[in-house]
């Protein structure tokens, strides 16, 4: 039973990324809600389990659910959904306890806006919005069975509406002592559109030269042309991100330093062979995060005027693998 002084969590989306981080949470006590769809039969009979290189284990009986209704009120609501499945995300939430809040664990650009701005639109009182960026590898290889290959650490902020430097809501606190007692790592940053931008300087090439490619993250940076593609491709993000800083808040030299692409490529060539998250999606026919990832940075490069002609070359691309793909 989790002791008083823990949060009560939901996690919607119990995938590679909420299936860990929901188990890591239960392990260490909280008092943890799983919603499911195609996996809740056999995680209500069989649990959850998790290989990591932090140590395997398993939970035999998990609080497991096919509808928000029959769950209880939580402090926080973990969405770990992928973004192409947030327009239904109004009709996924359980109750949230007063003064609790929405923590989503997503890639992309505008996350937690497009959250606030769809509660608004079907009438629901918006919490405090939190976001999480998550620097992990981790899959789904089989219902309830997750497996962590590497990393896992979370950066958590605190959503502003208009973008600015957010102060930790007073919630953030209790969730990261709870996510360290969990033995995740994590760090907490006022920008948190910035640590956006930064992350999506890893996750626009590799996740989407990934699905073009035919390849794993071993495979790309084993090629001289492929690793001077991806620096290319984020050289433009970091363009765009310190273009729309300035424009956000001018004078205030927010922005993403050039230095992350050499940190990035040498974190990437000593992880282990990673099947990114877009690819896996790809190869199982599931619409992909393009929008979120590459669409929402390009309509922005448009806004602050910054040419980024290799990522619209890649958003084209995927584009038309994503609706190949689907119409097959």
């Amino acid at each position: 039973m989790a002791s008083s002084n823990l949060l009560s969590y939901a996690i919607i989306g119990t995938g590679a990324i909420g299936g860990y981080y929901g188990a890591r949470l239960k392990q260490a006590g909280c008092d943890v809600h799983f919603l499911l769809r195609s996996d809740y039969e056999h995680v209500k009979n069989h649990g959850l389990v998790v290989e990591s290189i932090d140590g395997d284990f398993a939970l035999a009986k998990v609080h497991a659910y096919n509808t928000p209704s029959e769950m209880p009120a939580v402090d926080i609501v973990i969405v770990a959904l992928k973004t192409t499945h947030n327009k239904s995300l109004p009709d996924l939430l359980p109750l949230i306890k007063p003064g609790g809040a929405i923590l989503s664990l997503q890639n992309g650009l505008g996350i937690e806006g497009a959250i606030t701005q769809s509660l608004l639109d079907h009438s629901i009182n918006v919490p405090t919005i939190l976001g999480g960026l998550c620097f992990i590898c981790s899959n789904k290889v089989s219902p309830g069975h997750i497996r962590h290959l590497d990393y896992g650490k979370i950066l958590l902020g605190t959503h502003d509406d208009s973008n600015q430097l957010c102060e930790a809501a007073p919630l953030l606190e209790s969730l990261a002592a709870d996510l360290q007692r969990a033995k995740i790592p994590i760090d907490t940053t006022l920008d948190l559109p910035m640590a956006r931008w930064q992350k999506l300087v890893w996750n626009v090439p590799y996740n989407g030269l990934s699905v073009v490619l035919d390849a794993t993250t071993e495979e790309m940076m084993a090629d001289k042309g492929i690793r001077a593609l991806i620096t290319t491709l984020m050289e433009e993000v970091v363009n765009i991100a310190n273009a729309w800083g300035e424009h956000i808040s001018p004078g205030s030299q927010r922005g993403v330093s050039a230095d992350v692409i050499t940190q990035m490529i040498t974190h990437t060539e000593t992880m282990a062979p990673y099947r990114t998250s877009m690819k896996i999606d790809y190869d199982e026919g599931r619409p992909l995060e393009i929008e979120a990832i590459v669409g929402n940075p390009i309509r922005t490069a448009a806004a602050v005027k910054v040419a980024v002609p290799a990522m619209t070359m890649l958003y084209q691309q995927l584009s038309f693998l994503n609706e190949r793909n689907r119409a097959q």
